[in-house]
């Protein structure tokens, strides 16, 4: 600091109301203190005078002058002028005109340079900072006015901010010491020289402006950060590098809505729309990533092309992982067809997210062209994509492609895991190809039984189903249990699924109560698929208790009177058509029908029965 700010005068500000302290200069010089207050700005002299030296102050408010006592080896006048000094607006300012001189001889200088400091006078040449006040007693030290506490969620600044009289006016090399003190991290020293040459004058260049800003930011001194950018928008030198590192900072110090709201800000100005590029938008959908905000993340996008930004390859892949992230894949794959029209090459993360948001959406066409492009370019999809790749086919019912695919993931060297199996089952299950799908689990739990679990049983379960295996059904649900899996309601009802199918009813109570005693809470779909096994059986008995002991639904007591009319029950449906009225259950168009159609058939028969005792008794009369 001393080889940059050497044989200069030292001003120091001091913020906070923390105590004035002497800095030091060469010992020739004398030592100038600015500090803010609260209430006012103080300008006063501390003289380290020797008795050989003289001093004073001359009129001229923007001329500061000292001089030394004439010797034999020195005859003229030495003097310091300190041109335009710039106060911060806002900042009070009084001037101690206290002055303490040895020499007898000066009196009448002195005197000359206190007349200059007359109240009046200095109020007329600074006006903009408001009254002076000036203090009659010279020995009485100026004491800092604390400042009010800066919010709380605001970032930390600098404690003291010490602003130096500059000798040297050359900017270009001030310019470079900025930006060694900044690439050094030197936060205090770099803020600075910047603040010296602010107030002198001097403006840094754009180098050194956007070094200093990296250095701030870097140490989360977003306020003074957001001075100095302030400073480059005055001076109309920021690029956009600068506006790419206020943007991050204050997304990361201050959340992406007050980013948001930033960026919003400065698009709306004319001049700075030119300054952004495809890095600022990049930056800002970065940062809506973060919090999966897609909607801004889609605004930005459009407003970059509305604005006639080409984007990048980089924004690409932002845009195409943010929408993923955010389960917007048809957005996701309008990004990625843009990306691939305007001639960027995807990356491998790329081509996997794309084809996992394929999956999702049923477009399995579109996953084999990626997967074939990723290895045509040499890319090694992981296991991931090549699982989600096998579950897209096996929904598409493309049981051949899955296989080959499953045999590519081996030939590159991927081990199949349970999503794996588990897509290939699918697959199976999908095609109707539900034997098939039953090998297969015999042979994942054959030679990779470790990688059973309640996924895999339960599509095995679900072919069981299909077949009407309630035999192997059960076995598959007692080696569930054995093996310590929690068995959920899901896996118990496709088991009774596959009772009603093969017209077990009995086997299918016996899993119900087998349910129950294992404290796992039937559902709907368990009482719906247990009281039509039942009905087949003529169960009428356990129907009826079934229904009493579950929560009454119109899904239930609709099944029940289907059921009960197809089978020839009239009257118990009846009677439970009744009930279901009476409890505020509204029954569906299918059940109003068939008790229609059965008490027009009941009415035709009464009328029979009756037309037919009339006869006979016409006939006994005779």
């Amino acid at each position: 600091m001393l080889g940059i700010l050497r044989d200069s005068v030292s001003v120091t500000i001091l913020s906070n109301g923390f105590s004035c302290q002497d800095y030091p200069c060469n010992p020739s010089s004398y030592l100038y203190r600015i500090s803010y207050r609260h209430i006012g700005f103080r300008s006063y002299v501390n003289s380290a005078i020797k008795s050989n030296r003289r001093c004073a102050i001359m009129p001229d408010p923007c001329v500061i002058s000292m001089w030394r006592p004439r010797a034999p080896q020195m005859n003229m006048l030495r003097s310091m002028r300190m041109c335009s000094l710039r106060i911060v607006v806002n900042m009070v300012a009084s001037v101690d005109t206290g002055l303490v001189c040895e020499e007898k001889e000066e009196n009448k200088l002195i005197e000359r340079g206190d007349e200059g400091f007359e109240e009046s006078y200095i109020g007329q040449i600074l006006p903009p900072w408001g009254d002076i006040t000036i203090h009659e007693d010279p020995g009485i030290e100026p004491s800092c006015v604390s400042q009010p506490e800066s919010n709380s969620n605001a970032m930390k600044t600098m404690d003291e901010t010490r602003v130096h009289l500059l000798e040297e006016t050359d900017e270009e090399l001030l310019s470079k010491r900025i930006l060694v003190l900044s690439r050094t991290n030197k936060v205090r020293s770099s803020l600075e020289l910047f603040r010296s040459m602010e107030l002198s004058g001097l403006s840094p260049n754009l180098h050194a402006c956007n070094s200093l800003l990296s250095c701030l930011l870097r140490n989360e001194l977003l306020d003074d950060g957001l001075r100095v950018f302030e400073f480059m928008k005055t001076k109309k030198i920021t690029t956009c590098h600068t506006y790419s590192l206020v943007l991050k900072a204050v997304a990361n110090a201050r959340g992406c809505d007050t980013a948001l709201e930033m960026f919003m800000e400065l698009l709306g100005e004319c001049e700075v729309k030119k300054d952004f590029d495809a890095i600022v938008y990049n930056t800002m959908i970065t940062a809506c990533g973060k919090v999966n905000n897609w909607v801004e993340t889609e605004r930005i996008w459009k407003s970059m092309k509305a604005n006639g930004c080409c984007a990048t390859r980089v924004t690409y892949c932002l845009l195409v992982s943010n929408f993923i992230h955010s389960g917007q894949n048809e957005l996701a794959l309008d990004a990625y067809s843009e990306m691939v029209r305007n001639g960027f090459d995807p990356g491998n993360d790329t081509m996997q997210a794309i084809i996992s948001a394929c999956t999702k959406e049923g477009k399995w066409n579109l996953a084999l062209s990626i997967f074939q492009d990723m290895l045509k370019g040499g890319f090694k999809p992981n296991l991931i994509a090549c699982n989600a790749f096998i579950n897209s086919l096996g929904k598409g019912r493309e049981v051949k492609l899955a296989f080959e695919v499953y045999d590519i993931t081996r030939s590159l060297g991927h081990s199949p895991d349970s999503y794996t199996w588990n897509a290939l089952l699918g697959a199976l299950y999908k095609a109707d190809r539900h034997d098939d799908a039953l090998h297969l689990f015999e042979s994942i739990k054959r030679d990779q039984g470790s990688l059973l679990n309640l996924h895999l049983y339960n599509t095995a379960l679900m072919s069981c189903s299909k077949l009407g295996s309630w035999d192997r059904a059960l076995q598959l649900l007692w080696q569930m249990e054995a093996v310590g899996l929690s068995v959920p309601s899901a896996s118990y009802n496709l088991v009774i699924s596959a009772c009603e199918i093969a017209r077990k009813p009995e086997v299918a109570l016996q899993v119900y109560e087998h349910m129950v005693h294992r404290k796992c809470t039937p559902d709907t779909f368990t009482h719906l698929s247990l009281l039509r096994g039942c009905i087949w059986g003529s169960l009428w008995d356990e129907v009826e208790e079934i229904l009493n002991q579950a929560e009454p639904s119109v899904s239930l007591y609709n099944a029940v009177i289907q059921g009960m009319c197809l089978r020839g029950n009239i009257d118990s449906a009846k009677k439970l058509y009744r009930k279901m009225r009476e409890c505020g259950l509204q029954p569906d168009g299918k059940t109003r029908a068939l008790m229609l159609q059965n008490l027009t058939k009941d009415l035709a028969r009464r009328r029979n029965k009756w037309s037919f005792r009339y006869r006979e008794r016409r006939r006994m009369i005779k």
